[in-house]
């Protein structure tokens, strides 16, 4: 029987001279990914991700965008356990132009939406960030550009 494990993350983006940029991070056995990790406590999955994003991207300006959470899962071997790792991924969006590599990652990079399509290494995250694209391309025409709804 597989060992559950849950894991939450952000998508997150920048503008960056009318165009959004996305960050991945290149995990240590190269996987390019976004900011996640196992939800610790009592935490919820929105306090996951931020605390991610803080630890592993070094961003403290940012904020969550509403309305969106997609997940994926996958199986792999650790320790002799069988681990079903499920991911939840929301969208962020960053006041910060940089990011700092953490010692988790061997690499990061801010890249265009068709960079990062080519660039991501699994097909679950790869699938989010096209339905992420498209909301956020949504958003953005309802917004006038600034991905946050009014309040009703």
């Amino acid at each position: 029987m597989p060992v559950e494990a849950t894991s939450a993350g952000a998508i997150l983006f920048r503008d960056t001279r009318g165009r959004r940029e996305y960050l991945l991070l290149k995990s240590r056995p190269g996987d390019w990914e976004f900011p996640k990790g196992g939800v610790e406590g009592e935490e919820e999955l929105q306090q996951t991700a931020i605390r991610e994003v803080k630890e592993e991207a070094g961003i403290e300006q940012f904020r969550l965008i509403d309305g969106f959470r997609e997940e994926y899962d996958y199986v792999f071997e650790a320790g002799g356990d069988t681990i079903h790792k499920t991911v939840h991924l929301f969208i962020a969006h960053s006041q910060e132009a940089s990011a700092e590599l953490s010692n988790e990652h061997r690499d990061l990079q801010w890249r265009d939406y068709d960079q990062a399509i080519n660039t991501i290494t699994q097909d679950g995250p790869r699938d989010i960030l096209d339905e992420a694209h498209d909301y956020l391309d949504e958003l953005r025409e309802e917004t006038d550009g600034d991905y946050v709804l009014p309040a009703e």
